[in-house]
């Protein structure tokens, strides 16, 4: 499901922290706890449980934030009072307007401790998925925000990995398998994944990189490198790619909104 909200701000600051990623979140899980505190917990504090593993996903991402502005320092300037943010989640067709019935008509605050910005979500648009084919599609994907591969290395570290490693797509299948396991069992993604093939189509400029800054100024801080200017082109059964495109490609989908793609 991927649902688009319309926001208007409505404070006299209009200066919001350059990282604003880890806030966006944070604001998700409040607006879901309001309606379902046995929900947000579920999805905060666990998540959904890979089989034989401590592993575990939250199924949700989110887009860059779609507004105006000028980079002053660490922090974005608004120029118009008009933003988007676009959502996916991966949910049960029975609970999808009561997911984006959410939003609607909320006060939403994004900020850090320097800075923020009061908004109201003027319109939810729950937008209509395209119709896949049951056995392979092949599509081009496209990025409304950064993408993050990853190897894990020692003591849970990840080792970021950019589009000209040829280990980066490997690990973004890797990741999408992981999902698929933890949603649907090992078994049918043995046999559901075992054709799935990603690579990158090159736009005419080179991809470029963004470092992300989660829990900025804390003794929690930590950095992600994440990459964008590409597309992906993906070959999957529909329902494995309906999953990449609820959940988000790569890693740090729900913490910091990375891999919104879309059709």
């Amino acid at each position: 499901m991927h649902i688009q909200l319309k926001l208007r701000a409505i404070s006299k600051s209009n200066l919001l922290p350059i990282n604003y990623q880890y806030p966006i979140s944070a604001v998700i899980y409040k607006i879901i706890n309001s309606a379902d505190e046995e929900y947000a917990k579920f999805l905060h504090d666990t998540g959904y449980q890979k089989e034989q593993s401590l592993k575990s996903f939250k199924f949700f991402t989110f887009s860059d934030l779609i507004c105006s502005f000028k980079i002053e320092g660490d922090r974005l300037r608004m120029t118009s009072p008009e933003a988007k943010l676009n959502l996916a989640f991966h949910l049960p067709p029975a609970a999808e307007k009561f997911i984006s019935g959410l939003f609607l008509n909320q006060y939403i605050t994004i900020s850090d401790k320097r800075s923020g910005v009061d908004f109201v979500i003027s319109e939810v648009i729950l937008q209509k998925p395209l119709p896949l084919h049951e056995e392979n599609n092949e599509v081009v994907l496209n990025l409304l925000s950064p993408i993050v591969s990853g190897r894990k290395e020692k003591y849970s570290h990840y080792e970021f990995l950019s589009p000209d490693n040829p280990e980066f797509t490997a690990m973004l299948i890797h990741n999408w398998k992981e999902k698929y396991e933890t949603m649907y069992g090992l078994g049918s993604a043995a046999s559901d994944m075992a054709s799935v093939s990603m690579e990158i189509v090159p736009n005419k400029l080179p991809p470029r990189s963004r470092l992300l800054t989660i829990k900025q100024g804390t003794y929690e801080e930590t950095k992600v490198r994440a990459w964008y200017n590409y597309r992906l082109k993906v070959t999957a059964p529909g329902k494995a790619l309906e999953l990449l495109v609820n959940t988000g490609c790569g890693i740090y989908n729900s913490t910091i909104g990375c891999g919104f793609v879309y059709m």
